[in-house]
């Protein structure tokens, strides 16, 4: 009994203990799906999704990779304000930061006549570092002011390519200021004159490489132009200024606006200066060819005050008058008028010329009718100083019935001659005329300028003159005769080589191909050459001819490939004529098998006889044959 009862009871125990457990476990369980779900649900409103929760028992993990340590901060203290915070651990993990990125690296240069400031931010490498030796040497003279901080981060893309950049521009500019980042150089400086600062332009244009993105701000002063000159056509073949001047840029606003509506659609050559006349220079130059336009041709001419205004042959009286008048009338006070209606000539009489002629080589021929002996000796004397004694041919005759100042008009035309880089001067009674060709942006102006300065406002002027870049000795452009000695020089220590045996380049001539062609872009469009080939003497001679013809071919057509204009350029193959090697070696051999470049250098100037000068000479002829038959007669 006693048995049975002590059973009853440790069963009553055990029954009890295991529904406690089940219990105990059920509240656990309910505890940590609670626990865990709230914690989510706030995490998720913090827009924490990147921790995930757990739980063990009344514990609460937290898992995950948090972006930063603030992020992980958040998270633990997001988890504590749901559940106790001791119940917290924090199983999250920060991620790995990213290495700093490198500041930005830049330098402040100016330069002036108190020294030299370097200001900025730059790598700590080996170029930086000789940067500043560099600056020191250049003005050794000069104070340098090092501002410069250093940073241990590699130099970033470019910033070598804008510090040799930079670094020639503080070479050229004296008065400066250059700002140098990666990739970037921008340039702020003053020059002396107009030409100084197209030669620093074109210097730091030539230096610059693709990977610098260059910007150029130079100013120069404002010239002084006298006299203040304007002149502006309208022809058959176009309207254009000659010369453009103006005082501000507002003013040159309202001169080419009146161009613009008179037809013209290139773009002006004008340039700002000191020295006008008047401040309603622009007023009255606008205004000018406005009247020039209602007569549908003609020219407009200004030097300082003084406008000379002449018509197209053939423009109506009438018309004429009215334009005029309205000109007259609408003029501000301090400019003078002069207006020219041409009379049509007699087509059947010629007017007497004087022409003064420049060929591409530097001779001179001056030619046409002069009116003393002492004008003629003048005048030669004048171009054997302006060009050379030994590159002036005269051949002008007396004739002493042309005008009173037809000496001033040689002499100008001489000294316009001097202005061109070829081309011919014309002057007759009524016109100069100039054609020709100029390294001298400037020199259609100047011409203007000259020959109303010498000649006055009256005289109708015809001024064809072309800008050619090629000419422009600030561009250092490589002459003809120049262009023929680099190209020999590249074949001093290369040549070009072709497959044995056949017309076809060897791989190894394609860099010296390259080398030729930039500078053959360069040469004058003008300049004629042969590409000249050669064999050694094996083989047959009509064959070795064959193939020498072939490769200098071969030579042209892979430098047409390369952008070079190629219209005057011949190829020749000469074959095994003119060794300059002994064909019984091999040495000898290889040296004549060869391309060469030469020169074809134009025929000496034919001389030109005038219409007027042939008729004299006719006349004169005639005159002596009259006279030796009458001499003749008597005789017999």
């Amino acid at each position: 009994m006693r048995l049975s009862s002590y059973i009853t009871v440790v069963a009553t125990f055990i029954g009890a203990g295991a529904v406690c457990l089940v219990a105990a476990g059920f509240a656990v369980t309910l505890i940590e799906d609670t626990s865990r779900t709230a914690v989510l649900r706030e995490l998720d409103k913090q827009s924490l999704t990147w921790a995930d929760a757990d739980t063990n028992g009344l514990q609460v993990f937290l898992i995950g990779t948090a972006p930063s340590e603030a992020e992980r901060f958040k998270a633990v203290s997001t988890a504590g304000s749901i559940v106790d915070a001791a119940r917290v651990i924090d199983q999250t993990e920060v991620a790995d930061r990213e290495a700093f990125a490198p500041p930005r690296f830049s330098i402040e240069i100016l330069r002036n006549d108190s020294g030299i400031s370097l200001i900025g931010l730059i790598p700590e490498t080996a170029s930086s570092k000789t940067m500043r030796e560099d600056v020191a040497k250049l003005v050794p003279n000069e104070k340098v002011s090092d501002l410069l901080e250093s940073a241990k981060y590699p130099a970033p893309e470019g910033w070598a390519a804008a510090m040799e950049l930079g670094m020639k521009a503080l070479r050229l500019l004296p008065r400066s200021k250059i700002s140098i980042d990666a990739g970037n150089v921008s340039v702020t400086a003053m020059s002396d004159s107009e030409a100084e600062k197209r030669r620093f332009e074109q210097e730091l244009i030539r230096s610059a490489s693709s990977q610098v993105n260059l910007a150029i701000n130079i100013s120069a002063p404002r010239p002084v132009i006298s006299p203040f000159t304007l002149r502006f056509i309208i022809a058959a073949d176009g309207t254009r200024f000659d010369a453009c001047s103006a005082d501000t840029e507002v003013a040159l606003d309202t001169i080419v606006a009146a161009a613009r509506r008179a037809g013209m659609s290139a773009a002006p050559d004008c340039r700002l200066g000191l020295g006008v006349p008047s401040r309603q220079w622009s007023r009255a130059a606008a205004l000018s060819i406005d009247k020039l336009s209602e007569l549908g041709g003609g020219t407009v001419t200004f030097a300082d005050a003084d406008i000379t205004l002449v018509a197209d042959e053939g423009t109506d009286q009438s018309l004429f008058d009215r334009v005029v008048g309205e000109l007259e009338t609408g003029l501000p006070e301090v400019f003078a008028l002069e207006s020219v209606l041409p009379v049509i000539p007699d087509a059947s009489q010629g007017p007497p010329e004087f022409i003064a002629t420049l060929s591409p080589e530097g001779q001179v021929q001056l030619r046409g009718r002069v009116n003393s002996k002492l004008v003629r000796d003048t005048a030669d004397s004048y171009a054997k100083a302006r060009f050379g004694s030994g590159e002036v041919y005269t051949a002008s005759r007396i004739d002493e019935s042309l005008p009173r100042d037809w000496s001033v008009r040689v002499l100008a035309a001489i000294e316009t001659l001097s202005m061109l880089k070829n081309g011919s001067v014309t002057v007759t009674p009524e016109k100069v005329r100039v054609f020709g060709d100029t390294g001298v942006p400037s020199a259609k102006s100047d011409i203007t300028r000259l020959l109303l300065e010498k000649l006055g406002d009256s005289k109708d002027l015809s001024i064809e003159v072309t800008y050619k870049k090629k000419l422009d000795p600030v561009l250092g452009l490589p002459t003809a005769d120049e262009c023929e000695v680099q190209v020999t020089e590249i074949q001093s220590g290369r040549k070009i080589t072709f497959e044995p045996g056949s017309g076809n380049l060897d791989a190894s001539a394609e860099s010296i191909l390259d080398d030729m062609a930039e500078i053959l872009i360069k040469c004058p469009d003008d300049m004629r050459m042969e590409i000249s080939g050669y064999t050694d003497s094996q083989g047959r001679e009509v064959m070795n001819q064959e193939l020498s013809q072939t490769r200098a071919q071969a030579v042209l057509t892979a430098l047409r490939e390369r952008r070079v204009l190629m219209s005057r350029y011949v190829a020749k193959g000469y074959g095994e004529e003119n060794p300059i090697g002994d064909n019984s070696t091999e040495a000898g051999r290889e040296a004549n098998r060869r391309i060469e470049f030469k020169l074809i250098r134009p025929e000496p100037p034919e001389e030109v006889t005038t219409t007027l000068e042939a008729a004299a000479e006719t006349a004169q002829d005639v005159a002596e044959r009259a006279s030796e038959e009458g001499t003749s007669d008597e005789q017999n």
